[in-house]
């Protein structure tokens, strides 16, 4: 199924790649390239809370226990981080909590749902980048309606809570941990909220008001609303060889998008109007005048209804082009699950 999905993501990659890139301007934060080439299945990444620039990623399953720390400046790696006492088994996700640590997510399952625990590893942020060996805690996790699939790990900003985004074909689930990881016994993890999405990573907003998801040719952005998602409408994601990560830029104005590959591109996708955080929001010039006129809700109309499909400033034509990407995405999808259908059958 992953080749069929690289296949993809080449196919409509060469037909809309320059639509799909017009559908964000001006983007706060640079992208960037991952040069390291040990690191040739990105699956996850965050923004470092201790050195602001540098971001932490690391391999799908196989790899070992690394966690890369890469200057967003230069796409090198500054520090190489060894867990120890863990043999990850299918690392698909990181975050950086409130608490100064990194939380690592060995949640995937390859086997479609059936293992019966998986884990996460926290460690803390190093003071200094250097190649090191590092003390992990780590976390059993379980669900509290039975073995999930997962890509997707984000740890709140603000309360520190340790969530799930499960990945399935037909909508996953937002899955809310214990409001403390314990290390000993297994912490259950519960649904609290459907995800329209075949997710393969999520992010919370620096100040933890937007909480972004995103799958390998779409996302969505939600409104964090005493701890329920909220959805705000589609995000502008770039078309990727296999779309697999995404983090928010330090000031909330941006999100950053990862694929696997070598020499892998990190590119940035600006965000716009109810889509930005609350705090990037009154930030802006007239942000607070706006927030006013729209009673303060976080929901105020668009030239498009409110529902900014592309993740632009409403323009016409990028909503076309945004709308173009999704449809042939989703025809030569169905082409190839038919494919794989019949070569199953």
């Amino acid at each position: 199924m992953r080749r069929l999905v690289c296949a993809l993501g080449a196919a409509v990659g060469i037909v809309l790649g320059t639509a799909c890139s017009a559908g964000a301007e001006g983007p706060a934060a640079e992208g960037f390239t991952i040069e390291d080439e040990r690191i040739t299945e990105s699956s996850g990444l965050a923004a470092s809370r201790a050195h602001p620039g540098v971001y932490w990623t690391h391999n799908d399953s196989d790899d070992g226990p690394y966690v890369y720390a890469v200057d967003g400046a230069t796409g090198r790696t500054v520090a190489t981080v060894t867990l120890t006492g863990v043999d990850p088994r299918d690392v698909e996700a990181v975050s950086v909590g409130p608490d100064g640590n990194v939380y690592v997510g060995d949640i995937g399952d390859n086997l479609g749902g059936t293992w019966p625990e998986v884990w996460i590893y926290r460690f803390a942020e190093p003071a200094e980048l250097a190649d090191t060996e590092v003390e992990t805690t780590r976390f059993t996790v379980r669900y509290a309606d039975g073995p999930r699939d997962a890509e997707s790990l984000a740890v709140h900003p603000g309360t520190g809570r340790v969530y799930i985004v499960s990945k399935n074909e037909d909508g996953g689930g937002l899955y809310a941990g214990p409001e403390e990881l314990s290390a000993s016994g297994a912490n259950t993890f519960t649904r609290t909220a459907g995800i329209d999405l075949w997710a393969t990573d999520a992010a919370f907003s620096p100040d933890g008001t937007r909480l972004a998801v995103r799958g390998y040719f779409g996302g969505r952005m939600y409104a964090w609303e005493d701890g329920k998602p909220r959805e705000l409408g589609r995000l502008s994601v770039p078309v990727q060889r296999q779309g697999e990560s995404v983090t928010f830029a330090p000031d909330g104005r941006t999100l950053l998008y990862g694929t696997e590959g070598g020499r892998s591109e990190v590119r940035p996708m600006g965000l716009t109007d109810d889509q930005l955080p609350e705090k990037a929001r009154q930030e802006e010039p007239g942000g607070k005048e706006r927030e006013a006129a729209s009673g303060g809700d976080g929901a105020e109309g668009t030239a498009s209804g409110g529902d900014t499909a592309s993740g632009d400033d409403g323009d016409g034509g990028n909503t076309v082009r945004t709308g173009l990407t999704l449809a042939a995405g989703a025809a030569v999808f169905l082409v190839l699950r038919r494919l794989l259908v019949r070569r199953r059958a």
